[in-house]
């Protein structure tokens, strides 16, 4: 770290003495009229650096001395670009520029070209031009980070939070209300808890733009409440290139620590388990009626796989492979973009936590119940592979062909030590080793075709997703002894039946597969001095989707199989020596189910939408844009019911969607945005399902509920957007949600551990304000160190309330919504001196306190605190082929802190309690990437 914070050092010393930068002005001017042209885009070919004309035309740019290529851009004029414009340090360069009327040339000239949508310049045109209220990040923008996923890419959009390092959370709201879609089409879910699209499955080095759509219209799906989030990845290549890269990790607190590791399969290294873990083929499909001997028999077919092993952690390791590919198939144009990526990444963390037993004598202390002192030691392996292919048929035909893959897997073994108290005063040794693999394909074939009379388009969507996650063996156990004393630990073994977590296993896997079909038609009708943004359009459409999910888990526990007859010396032995074949026998272990027929459950949702739309520019001031989306959802759930028979769901409802959104554009620089839409929440096939899995960390229950309702969000936003030049911006807005049936996280009444569930409240509502600010230096000095600076600021403040209802299960009545922050503040300081190649980032984040778990007479809720975080990254150039990029993530590392309100007053202080507290550990990586 202060390697690298001297080599920072060094080159911000260095660049603070570069010489002043040369001047190019002018005067941008109608060549027929000699009018002045407001609101021309000036921009040097290939940079981010550019200007727009002031209200006579003209313009200033400050560059750094040489030759330079000046492109000229305005709607309804030709675009203008002149090379080997010579700029002198010191002394201004004047360049007046003509632009001609288009018009004169719409009939005898055919543009053929890709448009760029990852830079800057291209995102802030799109949130311009935008009919709706949009936020986002660009391609180039991901580049100057050390952002390694599309989870932590999105952290730099305003009111934009990331739960766990994947779940993506709008304006405060949980990840349940924020809908994702994928080049166009609805992703899978990779959870089977929650409604959720984990994004830390994409890699950055395939990602073209994200947007954030935060107001509803015709052609976004119905279902949201915080916003709907379009991933783009990247499609079609303009040159040929291959790339290679290497980067190497090291993250404080386990690089370099001994971390415990299982007994895995020698495919772990490629994200899966290749049956390793799995249960014998041969292994009985149940337990129940199965005479003793055939339990012991069955017990002795389980691998004694149950010690965890130790090494040293080695640094991360990350590796990327990038092919671009331009060529002809006859007359048509072909693209392929490929990028395969790997890393392989361990985590050390000790993890503090605690639970309080609410003394009513007192009613404003609670008596500690456990202190646990965790070390969760986890291992990561990620595969990823995107394949896009693009045809350009012709110019009014394209065919594109996009392919993304990953696979991922996680090893992780927890080491619990502490102390039980409140009436069992013992000190405890408890384990868990657990394995996750999960595969994500999402495949689309998408066609635009643009009628002959260049005012229609027609485009459609045919596309197939599939999620697997498979958790084989998932074993927890516990082991205690007298407190304080210096007896050996004794394992706690089950007698008769089985339990989640003594010398418990538990094995599940979900699949699901969806298919889906989209078709949309516009219509843009010309008027007279129109332009092709500035156009009334009439656009109609449709979605289709059909999704199948089969979940699966069962479970068991090793119990004493003759109580009389038990060898009491067998609890002492150590871990790997305690299931041996030996030790399973009449005077030892056997085997007892405890699968429930709720356990498994088969799901589908039939979604149809219809949609009518379009947009009206009333003058050249005033657009009005909107139309009606109606969608009709089917979900149905079969599983079985406790003592027999089935318990069938089936929730069949139409929704009506109506829209409105407005512009006006104050000037060519200034607009007021505002927006209505109404918008649904479904339930998902985890919430239907009554199933109940233990988490071992949470040391608490999760269930589903059959009963939930589909909830109905009224959606208002209103926002003014201001735009400097062309790659700045400032906004400001404001929003207000209502929630009618929202689905709530309650804490159900449990004599042992909490009991988590999802519920309908009455109702909600969510308001606040954010603000949004991306600023160039490159005016305010003369000096290249300063002007090659810019700032990214946005920050949100956000108040919501939820009312549980009447029936609010001991828990008070009204609260904040389940995850919501109170405050988002997202900074970014960029330094790109774009002729030294050299680019330097300061990057910051921070939330305010949001409900981790929801509490009730028995236990106060808990909060996860603000936390600071702060990450530098310094990429430069080496020649035409090399890049060297250095940063340190988390630099602070400031502990995550979870903290229970004990006297409930909904405000953290001295008073309360701690509930959990770890440190994730500064990350620093230096890679190196070659290109050619």
């Amino acid at each position: 770290m202060k390697l690298l914070l001297t080599i920072l050092t060094i080159l911000l010393t260095i660049g603070s003495a570069f010489a002043q930068q040369g001047t190019l002005t002018g005067k941008v001017t109608d060549k027929a009229t000699g009018e002045a042209v407001i609101g021309a885009v000036v921009f040097i070919k290939g940079t981010a650096k550019g200007t727009s004309t002031d209200y006579e035309g003209n313009y200033s740019l400050a560059l750094e001395p040489g030759t330079h290529t000046v492109s000229v851009t305005f709607l309804s004029y030709k675009p203008s670009e002149n090379t080997g414009i010579k700029i002198s340090a010191g002394q201004p360069t004047i360049l007046n520029i003509q632009l001609e009327d288009n018009s004169t040339e719409l009939n005898v000239v055919e543009v053929v070209a890709t448009r760029q949508t990852n830079t800057d310049l291209a995102l802030i045109q799109d949130l311009k031009q935008s009919e709706i209220v949009v936020s986002g990040v660009s391609g180039e923008q991901i580049a100057k980070s050390l952002d390694r996923d599309a989870a932590a890419v999105v952290r730099r959009i305003p009111g934009v939070t990331v739960m766990n390092d994947k779940y993506i959370m709008i304006r405060g709201l949980s990840e349940r209300y924020n809908t994702v879609m994928l080049n166009g089409a609805l992703t899978p879910s990779t959870e089977p808890d929650s409604r959720a699209f984990s994004f830390d499955i994409l890699p950055t080095s395939v990602l073209d733009r994200i947007l954030v759509f935060k107001s509803g219209s015709p052609e976004l799906p119905g279902e949201f409440g915080g916003g709907v989030i379009k991933v783009y990845t990247k499609n079609f290549a303009t040159e040929n290139t291959t790339s290679f890269g290497v980067t190497g990790g090291y993250r404080s607190g386990t690089t370099f620590k001994t971390i415990n590791t299982q007994q895995g399969s020698n495919t772990d290294f490629l994200g899966f388990d290749n049956n390793t873990r799995a249960l014998p083929g041969s292994f009985p499909s149940h337990l129940n009626n199965v005479s003793s001997e055939s339990l012991i028999t069955s017990a002795k077919q389980l691998k004694n796989d149950w010690a965890s092993n130790t090494k040293t952690a080695a640094p991360d390791l990350r590796l990327s492979f990038g092919l671009t590919r331009r060529f002809f198939i006859g007359d048509t144009e072909a693209s392929n973009l490929t990028a395969l990526s790997y890393s392989n990444n361990s985590q050390l963390q000790t993890v503090n936590r605690y639970r309080y037993t609410y003394n009513e004598a007192q009613q404003k202390t609670n008596l500690i119940e456990y202190s646990y002192n965790d070390t969760e030691s986890s291992q990561n392996v990620r595969v990823g592979l995107i394949s896009n292919w693009a045809f350009r048929l012709n110019n009014s035909n394209k065919i594109e062909f996009r392919n993304l893959f990953n696979q991922m897997g996680q090893s992780q073994v927890i080491a619990r030590m502490g102390q039980e108290v409140q009436g069992k005063d013992v000190d405890i040794q408890n384990y868990a080793q657990r394995y996750e693999s999960r595969t994500v394909y999402s495949g689309q074939l998408q066609g635009t075709h643009d009628a002959a009379d260049e005012r229609t388009t027609y485009t459609w969507t045919a596309g197939y997703n599939y999620s697997n996650r498979n958790e084989p063996s998932y074993k927890r156990i516990r082991s205690q002894r007298n407190i304080g004393s210096n007896e050996p630990f004794r394992w706690v073994i089950p007698q008769y039946s089985a339990t989640t977590f003594d010398a418990g296993r538990f094995d599940s896997e979900m699949q699901e597969n969806t298919v889906l079909a989209a078709g949309q038609i516009e219509r843009r009708f010309a008027t007279k001095d129109s332009v092709s943004e500035n156009q009334p359009k009439l656009r109609a459409g449709f979605y289709a989707e059909n999704k199948n999910r089969n979940f699966d888990a069962r479970w068991m526990s090793y119990i004493t199989a003759d109580p009389s007859q038990f060898n009491d010396d067998l609890l002492i032995l150590p871990l790997g020596a305690l299931f041996r074949p030996e030790n399973i026998s009449t005077s030892g272990f056997s085997l007892a189910e405890g699968t429930n027929p709720t356990d498994r459950y088969d799901a589908s949702s039939l979604l149809i939408a219809g949609y009518v739309g379009g947009n009206l520019p009333v003058n050249n001031k005033l657009n009005i844009s909107g139309g009606l989306r109606v969608e009709f959802n089917e979900q149905q759930l079969s599983t079985s019911k406790y003592g027999g028979g089935k318990l069938e769901v089936s929730n069949p409802i139409t929704s009506i969607l109506p829209s409105l959104n407005t512009t006006y554009n104050f000037t060519e620089k200034a607009l007021l945005r505002g927006g209505y839409s109404i918008s649904v929440n479904r339930p998902e096939f985890r919430e239907l399902a009554p199933f109940t899995y233990y988490d071992f960390q949470l040391n608490a229950e999760i269930k589903g509920n059959e009963n939930l309702k589909t909830a109905t969000i009224h959606n208002t936003d209103l926002r003014f957007e201001f735009y400097p030049n062309p790659t700045e911006i400032l906004s400001v807005g404001v929003f207000y949600k209502y929630f009618k049936n929202p689905i709530e996280i309650y804490s159900m009444p449990a004599s042992g551990n909490p009991i988590y569930q999802p519920k309908n409240a009455s109702h909600a509502q969510s308001y606040g304000i954010e603000t949004e600010v991306r600023k160039s230096f490159l005016n305010l000095s003369d000096r290249s160190l300063i002007q090659n600076m810019s700032l990214v600021l946005n920050a949100s403040l956000i108040e919501s309330k939820v009312d549980l209802g009447a029936e609010s299960e001991g828990q008070e009545r009204n609260r904040a919504m389940y995850g919501q922050s109170p405050f988002i503040v997202n900074a970014g300081l960029y330094y790109n001196d774009e002729v030294r190649n050299l680019q330097v980032n300061m990057l910051y984040n921070v939330i305010g306190k949001r409900i981790f778990t929801v509490g009730d007479d028995q236990a106060p809720t808990v909060y996860e605190m603000p936390r600071n975080v702060l990450d530098l990254s310094v990429t430069k150039g080496i020649g035409k082929h090399f890049e060297l990029k250095a940063g340190i993530q988390d630099i602070l590392n400031q502990k995550v802190n979870l903290m229970q309100d004990s006297n409930r007053d909904t405000k953290i202080n001295s008073q309360d309690d701690d509930f959990t507290n770890y440190k994730r550990g500064s990350y620093t990586t230096l890679g190196i990437n070659y290109k050619f």
